[in-house]
């Protein structure tokens, strides 16, 4: 049962990834590629006094970290704004109170001068404590304003050292206010712990979380990070599904977003003409405390309430967000009219004790309708698809084979009796 859930939920990610991809054709009205704004990212740098350990190329992973930002800042795209952000670098008392504040903007964001910021990186020094939860917290407020894409890459060798404010709780609550930032985390020669809590802190705003043991690998994964922030921004439209399918608003080929309350229903009505596919995904996630065991899913229904097609997936609480997808391919007859296919999205997450339920948890929703399988070449045959020739292949094969095998094991037998 385990397997079945783990397969079902990679399988429905996968299609949520796949129609994403598709999903925004030139023209779409809903989820454009906007970019007026210059993309801006801000590193966060771990500069604790744990950073001294040399066991990463047989140097310290301060210099790893500086290294590698030199070659970062090289490769930095002109349209990129970039900043730099300390935590740990200055307080090197015993005071957790005062550990804990300290973090400081080492260059602003905005455009790039490189040899001004490399200055700067040159003269960290590991110091003192490690507060992750306060520095993710100045370095939203850093990239405050503005509607080009936003990035943290954080990177860091060591766990919170600022309890209670704990660093995912506080990645959460910047993915709640909806200002599509997204957090990166890098995490150097990582423990068990800390790759917990630097994944957790990924999941939470949509980034990702990389294990780094290498100065190149380190290298290599921030470049990446900042290319990838002058990708074209995808803004998702704002909707707001209804209790009821008679109610829902219809929606077009794009991405939306929404909020769906604990325990409730949200419904939306897709359009889909004979000969065209209809492809959704839904993705929820929990910005804020919830219960262990939950699943989300998404159901099209026919206006008169006939289930078509289902996609569903499960979480155990080892992440934050959950999601699922589904296909309906429509028949291409010439009779047939316009269809209007019903998307039901329903979650289990449940709140825990002395949580707030509202607002609902954000909600994130791909639709695209796209041309269906026009040939034979496209129809799954036997339940194989085009997969059914190799398979056709091997039983020809494997027929042949034992039929050369039992020829020579019989003339064997006969020459051994003969002799």
């Amino acid at each position: 049962m385990i397997t079945r859930t783990r397969l079902v939920a990679g399988a429905c990610a996968l299609l949520a990834a796949l129609t994403a991809g598709l999903a925004f054709p030139a023209g779409a009205a809903a989820g454009e590629p906007t970019g007026e704004d210059a993309p801006k990212v801000n590193l966060v740098l771990d500069v604790s006094g744990s950073m001294r350990a040399r066991d990463i190329d047989g140097g310290s992973r301060m210099a790893a970290a500086k290294q590698a930002f030199n070659e970062v800042l090289d490769a930095t795209p002109e349209e990129v704004e970039l900043g730099i952000r300390t935590l740990g670098a200055n307080y090197a008392g015993d005071d957790q109170k005062e550990g804990c504040k300290d973090t400081a903007q080492l260059y602003p964001v905005g455009p790039l001068d490189r040899t001004e910021a490399k200055a700067a990186v040159a003269t960290l020094a590991p110091t003192g404590w490690t507060p992750i939860g306060p520095a993710l917290l100045k370095a939203a407020d850093d990239l405050d304003g503005g509607t080009g894409s936003k990035r943290i890459v954080l990177i860091s060798d060591g766990e919170d050292t600022c309890a209670p404010l704990d660093p995912c709780e506080v990645a959460r609550e910047i993915a709640a206010k909806g200002i599509g930032l997204t957090i990166d985390t890098l995490g150097l020669v990582p423990n068990t712990k800390l790759r917990q809590q630097l994944s957790c802190i990924a999941e939470a705003t949509g980034g990702t979380f990389t294990s780094i043991e290498h100065t190149e690998e380190l290298t290599d994964k921030v470049n990446q990070l900042v290319d990838r922030a002058a990708d074209p921004v995808v803004t998702p439209v704002a909707t707001d599904g209804a209790a009821t399918c008679a109610k829902a608003p219809t929606l077009d080929s794009g991405l939306y977003t929404d909020r769906a309350e604990f325990g409730q229903q949200r419904w939306y009505r897709v359009d889909v003409e004979p000969g065209q596919e209809l492809r959704a995904s839904v993705s929820v996630a929990a910005d804020r405390a919830v219960n262990p065991s939950y699943g989300v899913l998404l159901r099209a229904v026919t206006v008169h309430g006939r289930e078509i097609v289902r996609g569903e997936a499960a979480g155990n609480g080892r992440t934050d967000v959950v999601s699922t997808g589904l296909r309906y391919p429509k028949a291409d007859r010439d009779e047939a009219p316009t269809e209007t296919v019903c998307l039901q999205v329903t979650h289990s997450f449940s709140a825990a004790s002395g949580v707030q339920t509202t607002p609902g948890l954000p909600l994130e929703l791909t639709v695209d309708v796209v041309d269906g399988p026009s040939g034979s070449s496209d129809v799954a045959s036997f339940g194989l698809g085009r997969g059914w020739w190799l398979l056709g292949v091997l039983v020809l094969t494997g027929f042949l084979a034992g039929l050369l095998w039992g020829w020579v094991s019989r003339w064997r037998v006969a020459v051994w009796r003969t002799n």
